[in-house]
Formats: structure tokens, sequence, C-alpha cells
């Protein structure tokens, strides 16, 4: 594994990384690698090959510093590497993975359907425990980190949001806990979620609080991209992305949907090694890295804010992010 703390970066090093990375299979998994984390298993459905052929491909990449493991449970996902320093090694990584999406290894049918299909189970998956468990949502967040323990400072976050107040978006809303603060700030909010059971919870709250200015709609952010305008002033995930099949779409979604002036808070967990939290919690993802919130928001085209960290009682530990869409001052634009 390349030492990325290196000052330089060795002839061998990056021979062995080109090498790797020249065959197009592993290309294409490199690209895919760029949406997210995926099992063996996963990528095998996705390529349509062998486990055994695709132990071997991950490991050569593995071996050339191009890919690291994740484990999520008992389960080991295949990542990129994290890239957040400037060494020499890593601004050749940047460069190559830069390249390597911007190319077409991924334009098979196949592929798009494969990936469609992986995707489609965890959504599958998440969408079962909700269903199931809908009536017992509080009781199983409060193993982990409910509202109560950190919504006050949730709330002085946006306390202290001082942009446009026309129109916010909740993804995920669960309970709908953090929709009363939301409407009390915007003239208009919109919460979306792809669980019927936790969107009727929602509008339990939406009632009980007399919230005429929140609609609950059953849906996702990348329907919402088909029909409406970049025309959200505040969009909000919290406690969402550990249970999103595939969390960088979020924030590609997202900074879509957003306006010039528009702001993305993102409250989730941190890293964290509580395997119980996927079968208890229906958590897809064991937390976060703080890294790849920055690096999924860059690549979405936004720019990084505010950042707050909470430590709970229970050893979890939550990230309070703010990130914000620049408005485009190039005429050419």
């Amino acid at each position: 594994m390349p030492d990325n703390t290196h000052a330089t970066v060795s002839a061998e090093q990056l021979a062995r990384a080109s090498k790797a990375a020249g065959d197009t299979l592993r290309l294409s998994i490199l690209q895919l690698l760029g949406q997210g984390s995926f099992g063996v298993m996963e990528l095998c459905h996705v390529f349509g090959i062998r486990q055994s052929g695709m132990s071997h491909h991950l490991k050569v990449l593995a071996t050339a510093g191009l890919v690291n493991t994740q484990r999520e449970g008992n389960s080991i996902f295949y990542r990129r590497p994290l890239i957040s320093g400037h060494s020499p090694w890593e601004q050749w990584l940047r460069a190559t993975f830069a390249a390597i999406d911007a190319g077409d290894a991924l334009a098979g049918d196949g592929y798009r359907r494969g990936l469609a299909e992986v995707l489609q189970e965890r959504t599958r998956a998440c969408a079962d425990f909700f269903a199931r468990n809908a009536e017992a949502f509080r009781e199983q967040q409060d193993l982990i980190a409910s509202y109560d323990q950190y919504g006050e400072a949730l709330e002085a976050i946006l306390a202290s949001y001082t942009g446009p107040s026309s129109y916010a978006l909740e993804v995920g809303p669960g309970e709908g806990a953090f929709l009363p603060a939301l409407a009390a700030r915007f003239r208009q909010v919109l919460a979306v979620d792809i669980s019927p059971q936790m969107l009727e919870q929602a509008g339990m709250t939406v009632a009980q609080h007399g919230l005429t200015n929140v609609q609950c709609e059953l849906g996702d952010t990348h329907a919402l991209l088909s029909r409406q305008t970049a025309n959200v002033d505040f969009a909000v995930a919290n406690m969402v992305l550990h249970h999103v099949p595939a969390p960088k779409t979020i924030f590609n979604d997202v900074a879509q949907l957003l306006n010039d002036r528009g702001t993305l808070l993102v409250t989730d967990l941190c890293r964290h090694e509580q395997s119980w939290a996927r079968e208890s919690c229906g958590d897809l993802w064991l937390g976060f890295d703080p890294e790849d919130l920055s690096d999924w928001a860059r690549e979405a085209g936004l720019s990084e804010g505010q950042s707050q960290f909470l430590g709970l009682r229970n050893g979890f530990q939550i990230q309070f992010r703010l990130f914000h869409r620049a408005p485009i001052t190039d005429p050419a634009r």
C-alpha cells in the first residue's frame, strides 16, 4: 500500500499502479467505485463475472493502492481511497481518477442495468425494514442518537442561518422532528421520503403542530430533479445518509436542486464499528468519515462551510456539516 505521507513517489509505485489500472475491466471497477462503496458480490452482479475473478482484480487494485476495504458489520466493501492531501501520490491519484470518471468505461447497458438492480436491492432492504419497524422508529433511534440528544445543536445551526427563507427541502424526515423548526424559518417546506410508513409518521407530526406550510411527499431527490427547477434555499439530510443505498447521489441531486445561494445541512454519524446498528436500526452504512462528505460535496460542486461534532454518552459521534452552492459568476457560463 503506498505511503501517502512521502514527499516523493517512486517510479516503481507509479508503474505498479498504472499497470493495475491498465485493464478495461479494472478501469470500469474504478469508475464504479467513484460512485460509492460496493461488496464483492455486488460487483460480480454488475459486471457479470464470478467471485474468484472479481477477487483477483480487486486484489491487484488493492496491492497497487487504488482501492481500500471498508468493513460494514460482517460485510466487506471496496472503495477508492480517501484523498485529503496534496502529496505527489495523491495528486497522481486525483488526476487518474478524474480521467477515469470522464471516460466511458461504464457506458454499456448491461453495466447500468446491473448497477440499477444492486441499488434497487439496497433500497428494497431499507424500505422493508422501515415498513416493519415504523411504529418502533423512536425506540430504535434512541439506541444510537435520538433527536432529544442532538436536536438542540441542530436547531441552533438553523437559527444561525441568514440566507433566503422561501423554500426548504428535507430528505428523509423520519418522524418529522425537525419539520417544526424548518416550518418556522421558511415559507414553504417539502419533506420527501421513500417509505410510506415513515412519511405517515412525519405527516402526523405536521398535523399535530398545525404546520400548514409543510408538504409531505413520497419519493426521492432523483424524482424531484425531473420536475423541479433549482429553487431550494435550504436542504437538509438529517440522520438519513446511513440509510441511503448510494449516499453520494444525495449530494449530486441536492446540488442541482439548490439555487445559487442554496445551502445543504447534513447531520449524520461519524464512522463507527457498532455493527448491531445494521440489524437493529436498518443502517446500511456504519457512519461516515468526515472526509467522505467533504469529497462528495466538492465533486457535486458545493463548497464546505461550518462543521461541528457532538460526542454522545454511548460512544457515537454526530457530525453537523454545512455545504454551499456558490453562485456562477463566469459570464461565459
